[in-house]
C-alpha cells in the first residue's frame, strides 16, 4: 500500500506543500465555507464566496468547480468538489464526491494534489472509514499522487488504519 502522506490545515504549511492542485468540498447549504475551503476562501480573499453568491458554485451533488489558485496559493488550479446538504452527508455522498476528485486528477494529468477527503473538513466522516472508502475507491496510481489535508490525531488514527489494513491483507 502506499505510504499516507498529509498536511496541515493551515495556511502555512499549505504555503509551504509542493502540488499542481488542491481539492475540497462544499456543502450546498453551508455558509460561510467550512474546512479547507474556507481557510482557501479566506487566502483568496473571498472569491469562493462571491462565486457562491452568484451560484457559480452551488455545491451540490456532483459539482466540479475548477478555479484558478495562482497567485494567492502556490497551486496551479483550486478544484471545489459539491457534497450536497450536510445533512444527508453519507457514505455514498463521500464515494461519489471522491470519485469525482479522483478523476478529475487524472483528467487534469496532476503529479501531486493536495487533497481535503469529503466530508473530513467538518468531520462528518470518521478519519478511518474516509481512509477505507479511499483505499477502496481508488487506485495506488492515483493514491501516490495524493497528499491529505487532516489535523494530527486523524493522521494518528489513519496511519494505524492503514497498518492494521495491510496486515489484514497480508494475512489473507
Amino acid at each position: 500500500m502506499t505510504e499516507l502522506r498529509f498536511v496541515h490545515p493551515n495556511l502555512r504549511q499549505l504555503d509551504l506543500a509542493r502540488a499542481d492542485v488542491i481539492a475540497c468540498g462544499v456543502y450546498e447549504d453551508q455558509r460561510p465555507m467550512g474546512g479547507l475551503a474556507g481557510l482557501i476562501d479566506w487566502r483568496l480573499a473571498g472569491l469562493l464566496s462571491a462565486l457562491a453568491r452568484r451560484r457559480f458554485i452551488v455545491g451540490a451533488i456532483g459539482e466540479l468547480v475548477l478555479v484558478p489558485a495562482r497567485p494567492k496559493l502556490p497551486f496551479d488550479k483550486l478544484l471545489v468538489v459539491g457534497l450536497g446538504p450536510r445533512s444527508s452527508f453519507g457514505e455514498e455522498t463521500f464515494a461519489a464526491a471522491f470519485a469525482r476528485v479522483a478523476r478529475s486528477l487524472d483528467g487534469l494529468a496532476a503529479k501531486r494534489a493536495i487533497v481535503e477527503l469529503p466530508g473530513r473538513g467538518d468531520e462528518a466522516i470518521t478519519p478511518e472509514r474516509a481512509l477505507a472508502l479511499t483505499l477502496a475507491g481508488s487506485q495506488e496510481v492515483q493514491r501516490e499522487k495524493m497528499v491529505l489535508v487532516e489535523q494530527d490525531e486523524a493522521r494518528r488514527r489513519m496511519a494505524t488504519f492503514a497498518e492494521e489494513e495491510a496486515r489484514r491483507v497480508r494475512r489473507g
